[in-house]
């Protein structure tokens, strides 16, 4: 659908500069940007080359252990179902924290591991959709071998009306919880805010740790609410 946006939005101008006689103030624009945007990539590469080293000091330090047994208490409020000792509380912890940093982009690898981790805990569980080859959630409620039969066959992966896979409340919880993540340093804007000349470019830290502590707190809020219905 992006994709089909940006067409869209690049036609419409191009047309519009066509037939109001400024296509070459479009050509320009498009060659500015371009150079723009090599121009920020570089200055990104910077600051994130600089971020993950210290963010890899801080994990050789035993700093990102520490913490990450510091916020168990807070995964487990927000993850009940997941084991204590599971990778997924590990990974989900880095990330967080990586968030919190505003290391929005060396966040990536811990996040999809995260995910990974939390599909196979579904696929242990034998949900339908997860369920390791051989084995699923049989209508008679039990995780056995699959059979066929109208008393205990294998429920199959589209059921109530879904097709395929069905994200798991963690996998949701989760989600929300790193789109909407507390940062304490918005790295990444106090980047591109220096790349586009701003006179005070960390002055979005304060504004920034208010609105993401909001959108946190909502996010919080909101997952324990819905988990809560989904329970009863």
């Amino acid at each position: 659908m992006l994709n089909y946006i940006w067409a869209f939005m690049i036609l419409i101008g191009v047309v519009y500069g066509a037939f109001t006689g400024k296509m070459a103030e479009v050509t320009s624009a498009a060659l500015d940007s371009a150079g723009d945007a090599v121009s920020l990539c570089i200055t990104m590469i910077g600051v994130m080359a600089l971020w993950v080293g210290l963010m890899e000091i801080a994990q050789k330090s035993g700093l990102i252990a520490k913490l990450t047994r510091g916020i168990q208490p807070f995964i487990s409020f927000l993850f009940p179902r997941i084991p204590k000792g599971h990778p997924a509380r590990e990974y989900i912890a880095t990330n967080l924290i990586a968030n919190v940093l505003g290391l929005g982009w060396a966040c990536t690898p811990a996040g999809l591991k995260a995910m990974e981790e939390l599909a196979k805990l579904e696929a242990e569980r034998g949900t339908p959709g997860y369920a390791l080859s051989g084995e699923g959630i049989l209508a008679d409620g039990k995780k056995k071998q699959n059979r066929a039969g109208k008393g205990g066959g294998e429920l199959p992966a589209a059921a109530n009306g879904k097709s395929g896979r069905v994200a798991s409340n963690e996998m949701c919880t989760f989600l929300i919880l790193n789109i909407s993540s507390l940062q304490l340093i918005p790295v990444n804007m106090i980047a591109y805010r220096s790349q586009y000349g701003s006179v005070n470019p960390a002055g979005i830290i304060a504004p920034a740790i208010v609105a993401t502590f909001i959108s946190t707190l909502t996010a919080v809020v909101y997952c324990k609410v819905k988990d809560r219905r989904r329970r009863v």
